[in-house]
């Protein structure tokens, strides 16, 4: 099976290419590609672009090695061998689920696109993998004291990890989060901070405490650039 680009990452076939030339084929490379760009259509994130590509890319994978060359010859005997190659491979549950979400995706993407006569949905017949879920356990208190007391006040590294510590227990924001911030968007006096791009690119406006905002403007009159980053 020739991979195509979907292994490389990239996307080459154009929409109208796709609907013009493949409206009645089931070539399975085909079409992983053709949902790949409607996902890059919709304006994701490019986290979640390349979460797809990962997944579709086993997928891909899986098919080689069984000769799966068409959509229709997909079963839900053969999705099931899948999931199972899955933990062959060392994936952990969630993994597995995740991957199983995806081909879940795919295959109702198609369905609605194509509309195909006499065919059935064989994901409908196997059922997502089970996740224990367990809770993770919190950082101790005495720990991030711990961390925020090793970070110097009178050194501008010490000073920055002290505020990014500090900024990051009020804020609850994930890391690609807070390292996108700009110096415009944030508020050292009221404690106001606009993240311009959270889940779902949709902005929200968090807050700082006292003491944070504190640590703030201290590691702000340590920089001596001109940096927009905050």
């Amino acid at each position: 099976m020739n991979q195509l680009s979907v292994v490389q990452g990239t996307i080459t076939t154009s929409p109208f290419q796709v609907h013009q030339e493949y409206a009645q084929d089931t070539h399975l490379l085909t079409w992983i590609e053709a949902f790949l760009l409607d996902r890059k259509a919709q304006n994701m994130a490019k986290g979640t672009l390349q979460f797809y590509q990962k997944k579709m890319r086993l997928f891909v994978e899986f098919c080689d090695s069984q000769a799966v060359t068409q959509i229709d010859q997909l079963d839900p005997g053969l999705l099931r061998q899948y999931l199972l190659w899955l933990e062959e491979k060392g994936h952990n549950p969630g993994g597995c689920h995740a991957a199983y979400r995806t081909v879940k995706t795919f295959l109702r993407w198609w369905e609605q696109e194509v509309e195909p006569v006499h065919w059935k949905n064989p994901i409908q017949k196997v059922k997502a993998p089970k996740v224990a879920l367990e809770p993770l356990e919190p950082v101790s208190m005495d720990t991030v004291r711990s961390l925020i007391d090793a970070s110097p006040k009178d050194t501008l590294a010490g000073a920055r990890d002290r505020a990014i510590f500090l900024c990051l227990l009020d804020t609850g924001a994930r890391a690609s989060e807070f390292i996108n911030i700009d110096l415009a968007d944030i508020n050292p006096i009221t404690g106001q901070i606009l993240i311009c791009e959270g889940k779902g690119r949709k902005p929200r406006t968090v807050f700082i405490g006292q003491k944070c905002r504190k640590a703030l403007r201290q590691y702000l009159r340590l920089r001596k650039d001109n940096f927009p980053a905050l």
